[in-house]
């Protein structure tokens, strides 16, 4: 049974009357007045991507409805979700694009854009990271509320946002894919942007795997090297620890022993603990 997100909930009550619209319910809107949205926490769409979009829509139409707000102050409308079928729309040479029309605030607008490209995985971690410091800091939302909007745990939702405390060249190398989240968490542990910077050279030159950056960092900080190494996991162990990872938004280690084994939960910050803590306890 596939795993429930709770990103259904959140967009049904963020969207009011968010389940399938009848076809009465979705116009046709030409495309040369709608804008983009300010809100759009993605940054960047892949051209190929994007052409490969235009070659279906050019072939089938745009099959899924954009959601779009009217702006009476510049009588556009403005896109609330669906940039990239609106851009492929573009290129495909269509006049007009159907569209589902929402009331929608700014907040809103950064929420829903949010949520559409949680659930599409369209974002890179810095980008879902800055989405979400804009719901905290400009709208004033907790973690919890930011959490409860996305269907994510609040300790991932603070993990995210920890990556925009890494200085920029580490930022740029978790942009292009030369580090992955897990690599730049690991930086995270170190105190200085210096050290992180260092460290982050030395991960691109000898392509070290994530359980190696951790060895390095702890090197760095001073702690004692494990005294052997282990070997690999099983990819068996490898998918429960992503699955237990992906449910509690921190890294979690797997270990079985002849007898049973035992599990490990990672944690970063005091305020990370708690939320732990409260998720597995179940508590509010």
């Amino acid at each position: 049974m596939p795993r429930k997100t709770g990103l259904g909930r959140g967009l049904e009550a963020l969207i009011p009357g968010s389940e399938p619209a009848p076809a009465s319910g979705i116009s046709s809107v030409p495309v040369d007045r709608i804008a983009p949205n300010p809100r759009q926490p993605r940054g960047h769409i892949d051209p190929k991507e994007l052409s490969e979009l235009a070659v279906s829509i050019r072939e089938h139409g745009v099959i899924q409805p954009l959601i779009l707000t009217y702006d009476e102050g510049t009588d556009q409308y403005v896109l609330i979700a669906g940039e990239r079928r609106w851009r492929a729309a573009q290129e495909a040479g269509l006049e007009k694009v159907p569209a589902i029309l929402r009331e929608a605030g700014d907040q809103q607008r950064l929420e829903l854009a949010l949520i559409e490209n949680v659930q599409r995985a369209d974002l890179n971690a810095l980008e879902a990271a800055e989405a979400y410091r804009q719901l905290t800091e400009d709208f004033h939302l907790s973690h919890d509320d930011v959490a409860a909007r996305v269907g994510k745990s609040r300790s991932a939702v603070s993990n995210t946002l920890r990556l925009l405390k890494l200085p920029a060249g580490v930022q740029q190398a978790l942009v292009d894919e030369r580090i992955s989240e897990g690599h730049a968490r690991a930086l995270l542990a170190l105190s200085t942007p210096q050290a992180q910077a260092a460290a982050l050279r030395t991960i691109l030159n000898h392509g070290l795997n994530v359980r190696q950056t951790e060895e390095l960092v702890r090197k760095l900080n001073g702690q004692k090297p494990t005294q052997k190494v282990k070997p690999s996991p099983s990819p068996e162990v490898l998918a429960l620890e992503e699955r237990l990872r992906n449910s509690l938004g921190t890294r979690v280690s797997l270990k079985r022993h002849r007898k049973g084994g035992t599990i490990t939960i990672h944690y970063y910050s005091d305020e990370e603990l708690d939320s732990l803590i409260e998720q597995i306890l179940g508590e509010t």
